[in-house]
């Protein structure tokens, strides 16, 4: 018996309204900032023990403006952690969808998988009888592969 992990029926209508939706997200925040991977590393980031610090600080300098220099931008500062607490539970609800997307298509990608290995015992099996010989031998390339890159090379 096959596996079953999930089952949905998803229209071209729901893919239509989901791609609208993401193009009314992405208009309504057109200023949102894309890095390639190693852009990222070299920056500084601001997780849940940081945060605290960089409040107090801003907090700090807010309440003592005769300690900040005329360079400092405390008002630049001010607004990014305004921004950042605006769009953090809109990452948290986006991430908590994409999960769920990545999960979906990994347990659809699954189900397919079980079911194709299933039906290919069955090709195996009673194939030859009704002249699937030549496609029985094409889908099992997919193995031949798979076992060629595991076997060691004989010593020579």
């Amino acid at each position: 018996m096959s596996q079953n992990l999930i089952s949905l029926d998803v229209t071209d209508e729901q893919v239509q309204g989901v791609l609208a939706a993401l193009e009314q997200i992405e208009a309504a925040l057109p200023d949102l900032l894309s890095m390639e991977t190693g852009d990222r590393r070299g920056l500084m980031l601001m997780g849940p023990k940081s945060e605290v610090f960089a409040r107090q600080t801003l907090r700090v300098l807010e309440q003592n403006p005769q300690i900040v220099p005329p360079s400092f931008d405390l008002a630049a500062a001010q607004a990014d952690l305004a921004a950042f607490e605006r769009l953090q539970p809109l990452m948290e609800r986006v991430s908590r969808l994409s999960r769920r997307l990545e999960d979906s298509v990994a347990a659809l990608g699954s189900d397919v998988m079980d079911a194709a290995l299933d039906g290919y015992s069955h090709i195996k099996l009673s194939g030859g009888a009704h002249g699937l010989d030549e496609l029985r031998r094409e889908l099992g390339g997919r193995f031949k592969k798979r076992t060629a890159a595991r076997r060691e090379p004989e010593p020579a």
